[in-house]
């Protein structure tokens, strides 16, 4: 459903219905990289981007716009660039956090810290957004099983193993492969998660990663912003032989809304647009005002392929048909991509999505488990097994070399 759709008297219903279902049922977003955005377009200035007020235009994402969109909880990615290595990485991660904290003091009324899922529950009772923290790139932790530890008494409830490039310890899925999947240490770090109760994160990792972490992983995983490689042939996407695992497991996969990921057409686009951002001298992923000069003007000289909800939710069909129902969610990845698809261009758009889906026939009952339901049990799930692990085994003191040599 687009937004001119929802100008029909059978539009305007659906949507009227979709943000009843969401203020009963509000959506838990498994990644939003508002954090990184705010460290490149402001340098962590929070009077310079108050997200208390209006950023249309500047970022997708304000509380306002949060509301909007029937938003009850959030991930939070802590993310840090794999340009950053060793304790830079380390440290750009701890500031990361330190803003996430930042932003939880300054607008207590809006935003509650949320580090178990009573705590997503309480947030959701008492009206404000749960924040949650998800570390995107397993080079943040620089080999470290106690910087790991200490990452998650810090609020970080999830780590996505790799980001962009491989790592000594597993390999991405979008950089060469060196390791044919995850190293011993690489499984060892899914076992310390596990035992700590901080979510294993197979968004970005290889197929063969994904599938060597569902052996290892004895909690369910998360796909944080991943959709379906069967509907959009992309590397970052899920094959349907992990989607397929994934009830025995337990674990849920948010479909993402990156054009680039979601719609076959936007891949050679993509390609295109990263090679002439790199020759005007920006990274391919910078969001700041100069970059984002350079990414519209290229659009304007070749225009993209526009996706739209029907993109994503042809994503979330298949998915359930492969997944099944009790293991989806959504992941947007605002505030760290430069183009999304058209209804979806923020935070607020959440809803005409989930119009999309009642129009498919969608239950209530169905996305409800979309929504919230999926996400608050993995992360209950995830602390259960962490009971019962951390009782029986101590603190791993393995390291990159006493494991993989």
């Amino acid at each position: 459903m687009t937004e001119a759709a929802v100008t029909d008297g059978t539009g305007a219903e659906r949507l009227a219905e979709a943000r009843s279902l969401l203020a009963a049922h509000p959506l838990v977003d498994g990644h939003n990289d508002l954090p990184w955005a705010l460290r490149e377009t402001v340098g962590y200035d929070l009077d310079q981007a108050d997200i208390g007020g209006d950023l249309t235009g500047r970022l997708h994402t304000d509380l306002r716009r949060l509301r909007s969109g029937g938003v009850g909880a959030q991930f939070w990615s802590v993310y840090v660039p794999a340009e950053l290595s060793g304790d830079a990485a380390v440290s750009g991660c701890l500031e990361q956090i330190d803003v996430v904290g930042q932003l939880l003091d300054r607008y207590p009324a809006d935003l509650a810290r949320a580090l178990t899922a009573d705590d997503m529950v309480a947030a959701r009772a008492q009206g404000r957004i749960a924040s949650l923290m998800g570390a995107e790139g397993g080079h943040s932790i620089n080999n470290s099983l106690a910087t790991l530890r200490a990452f998650h008494r810090l609020g970080v409830r999830y780590m996505t193993l790799t980001h962009n490039s491989t790592i000594d310890w597993a390999d991405s899925a979008t950089d060469e492969a060196r390791h044919g999947g995850l190293t011993a240490f690489g499984e060892e770090v899914v076992r310390e998660m596990n035992r700590v109760g901080m979510l294993v994160d197979l968004s970005h990792v290889s197929a063969d990663v994904m599938r060597d972490a569902l052996r290892v992983s004895e909690a369910p995983v998360l796909f944080s912003h991943s959709s379906a490689r069967a509907v959009c042939d992309h590397p970052r996407n899920i094959p349907d032989d992990v989607l397929a695992a994934l009830p025995a497991n337990g674990g849920v996969a948010m479909a993402t809304f990156v054009p680039k990921f979601v719609l076959p057409a936007a891949i050679e686009w993509t390609r295109r647009a990263d090679e002439n951002m790199r020759a005007n001298g920006f990274h391919p992923l910078d969001t700041t005002e100069p970059a984002m000069r350079v990414q519209h003007a290229f659009a304007e000289a070749d225009p993209r392929p526009v996706a739209t909800p029907a993109t994503v939710a042809d994503h979330l069909d298949h998915m359930r048909e492969v997944a099944g129902i009790d293991h989806l969610g959504i992941g947007g990845d605002y505030d760290g991509t430069a183009f999304l698809p058209q209804g979806l261009e923020d935070v607020s758009g959440y809803p005409l999505l989930v119009a999309e889906l009642l129009e498919r026939r969608w239950s209530h009952a169905d996305l409800a488990k979309l929504t919230w339901e999926n996400a608050v049990r993995v992360v209950r799930d995830a602390e259960t097994v962490a009971a019962d692990l951390s009782a029986r085994r101590g603190p791993s003191i393995a390291t990159l070399a006493s494991l993989d040599g």
